[in-house]
């Protein structure tokens, strides 16, 4: 007897930069976009406290009175992200998802299949990942790059005050997956705290 699918898988990796940045989301397909937009907040730890809108074949969705409120005339309408849930879509679906339209961060959201669980899942998991999200407000792709060169060279001027601005570490390789799927599992909490900094490496106890 066919069953209908309960969960959807979906990959999300950031644009324009590489070695791939991304992660592979298990969620509930009744969500709607603003949870997808939560979700996808969680498994990459953005902070959540930029503009975000979805890019739906040519259409906007998002929250529809704060992306209005700063449209201009060029830009497409923008829809309710609370009408358009994960069922609506088809497998093979691929679109975008943007956050902090300062930085610019343009995620691809590919929707890879629909899945018939045992038990229909109560929150999201993250299965997969691969790297470091870069750091808020860094000054998006190019912001990175420099970034990452000021990082690597202890000698470079901007090293002390770039290494203190991140928290005192950064790892571009670093990915947790318990962590990231802890974190989506809460993706729908209020006041979730993001972890502001990497976690540092634990050294060896010393005798």
């Amino acid at each position: 007897m066919f069953k209908t699918a309960n969960a959807v898988q979906i990959r999300v990796s950031i644009d324009e930069i590489q070695p791939d940045i991304w992660r592979r989301l298990v969620l509930p397909v009744h969500w709607n976009l603003e949870h997808l937009h939560l979700g996808i907040q969680a498994a990459f730890n953005w902070w959540n406290y930029h503009l975000y809108e979805f890019r739906i074949g040519g259409l906007r969705y998002g929250e529809v009175e704060i992306l209005t409120e700063d449209a201009t005339d060029d830009d497409p309408r923008v829809f309710d992200q609370r009408e358009v849930r994960l069922l609506d879509f088809e497998q093979g679906a691929v679109f975008s998802y943007h956050y902090d339209f300062g930085d610019g961060w343009r995620h691809t959201v590919a929707v890879e299949e629909f899945l018939t669980l045992a038990a229909t899942p109560k929150h999201g998991s993250c299965v997969a990942g691969e790297r470091a999200r870069p750091p808020e407000d860094v000054g998006g792709v190019s912001g990175y790059e420099r970034f990452l060169e000021i990082i690597a060279d202890r000698d470079d001027p901007e090293y002390g005050e770039t290494i203190r601005w991140c928290g005192g570490y950064f790892d571009p390789e670093w990915f947790d997956l318990s962590t990231a799927d802890k974190d989506l599992r809460n993706a729908l909490r209020p006041n979730v705290r993001r972890r502001l900094y990497q976690p540092k490496p634990k050294t060896g106890s010393k005798k």
